[in-house]
């Protein structure tokens, strides 16, 4: 592991998660300014996209760059094979690093990339959204997608470790920052009221991107997904809390070509409803949650043609024979997963 690194000069929380595909060290608080010090100098190669490259490329380490195209298109096997062969290129043995600066996609590609290249090399990411930051870059899942249905190719294989540095949030625009804060209100709606309360009361400085409080909701948001990663690794049981949302989510992305964080705002509000229509949780825990939502500036809404969402459900992969793994909730801060029929889903989809 990197241990040269804990001698960086900014704050930093660190969180550990072991996994059967291995063990990845989180550093909330690092700075992109700091990488070099901590990675191997003549075997490291950057994969990023255009967009960040001129964002933030003047940060940047100075390791050979390999570029992939921008957004959910460019996740595909077509880039994958692009990207060995720019490894082969390169010269990529078993004994360099891969380091990802950028979005989901970025992160995804990339460590599909260097789990694979070679049967395996050492990989890292620095992720430059928040939505990353959250999400993407914890847990090990790493895949491309096929004919738009997303992450349909993969493996799980976590990162030896995750940058997340405030200070890149600051070139985002607002809707990519609301993608975000989706993820982290939906690991407060699944496992901490607490993190629900700090959304409602620092919303203002949160939306200003104020660092503390940002590295305060990024460190809580991502302690309750590795938590829950480091007992459930494969999403057999426990890890499919954390797609509360995103059942419904996935779907209005496909259809609709949403950002991810808006359909799983979508998603989130909708399953709360469901929640309510099936007993499961009280009307003002649903009512509050669709409230913190809306003040994100995210969307709560059905969008997309009924029967095209209903197609795009039927063919989730969490879909087991006529049921989907569905996350509901009994009350803020607690999930429970229950296999529903696509028959019950999508009468209640009608009705709401």
């Amino acid at each position: 592991m990197m241990t040269n690194f804990q001698t960086s000069q900014h704050p930093m929380k660190t969180i550990d998660i072991d996994g059967r595909s291995g063990r990845s060290t989180i550093y909330v608080g690092a700075r992109l300014d700091d990488l070099p010090a901590a990675l191997p100098p003549d075997r490291t190669v950057i994969v990023t996209d255009p967009v960040v490259r001129q964002a933030l490329g003047d940060r940047f380490p100075s390791f050979p760059v390999v570029e992939i195209g921008t957004g959910e298109a460019a996740k595909t096997l077509d880039t994958l094979a692009t990207v060995y062969r720019r490894f082969i290129g390169l010269g990529l043995g078993r004994d360099s690093f891969v380091l990802a600066i950028g979005g989901g996609v970025v992160c995804d590609l990339a460590g599909f990339a260097a789990a694979t290249y070679l049967r395996g090399v050492r990989f890292g990411f620095a992720p430059t959204t928040l939505l990353a930051q959250v999400d993407a870059s914890v847990g090990g899942k790493n895949g491309v997608n096929i004919d738009g249905y997303k992450n349909m190719v993969g493996l799980f294989a976590q990162p030896e470790a995750v940058w997340c540095d405030p200070t890149v949030l600051a070139s985002l625009p607002p809707r990519e920052i609301g993608c975000g804060m989706a993820e982290i209100i939906k690991h407060g709606a699944i496992a901490d009221l607490k993190l629900i309360e700090r959304l409602e009361s620092r919303r203002e400085a949160a939306l200003a991107l104020d660092p503390g409080v940002m590295a305060d909701l990024v460190e809580r948001s991502v302690r309750i997904k590795a938590a829950v990663v480091a007992r459930d690794e494969r999403e057999s049981g426990e890890r499919r809390q954390l797609n509360f949302g995103h059942t419904f989510g996935h779907a209005v992305e496909k259809v609709t070509g949403a950002p991810h964080g808006e359909a799983v705002a979508r998603g989130m509000a909708l399953a709360a409803r469901l929640s309510c229509e099936l007993g499961t949780l009280p009307e003002a825990d649903a009512g509050r949650l669709i409230d913190l939502i809306a003040s994100y500036g995210l969307p709560t809404g059905i969008d997309g043609a009924p029967e095209a969402l209903i197609d795009a459900l039927a063919k989730d992969k969490k879909r087991a024979g006529d049921r989907v793994h569905f996350v509901l909730l009994e009350s803020l801060g607690r999930a429970v997963v229950q296999p529903i029929p696509l028959a019950v889903l999508e009468k209640e989809f009608h009705r709401l």
